[in-house]
């Protein structure tokens, strides 16, 4: 269980730089950018909300993720 904590945080790591470096994205590029499994992926993005990291918009069809400015 530990693994997978660890797996969760390392990949938000990596969408918190991505966001930072590369700015708003939507979540299928930003999926693509981290290189990821979705399943991790999504828990990741879902543990940044949780802690208020991060943004959504809806643009059109598209969900648009960026980070919080704080």
């Amino acid at each position: 269980m530990q693994e997978q904590y660890y797996g969760i945080g390392e990949t938000a790591g990596k969408i918190y730089k991505a966001l930072e470096n590369k700015g708003e994205m939507t979540l299928a590029k930003l999926l693509s950018e981290v290189g990821t499994d979705e399943a991790l992926f999504n828990q990741a993005v879902g543990w940044l909300a949780r802690e208020n990291n991060i943004n959504f918009s809806k643009i059109g069809k598209s969900i648009k993720v960026s980070l919080l400015k704080g």
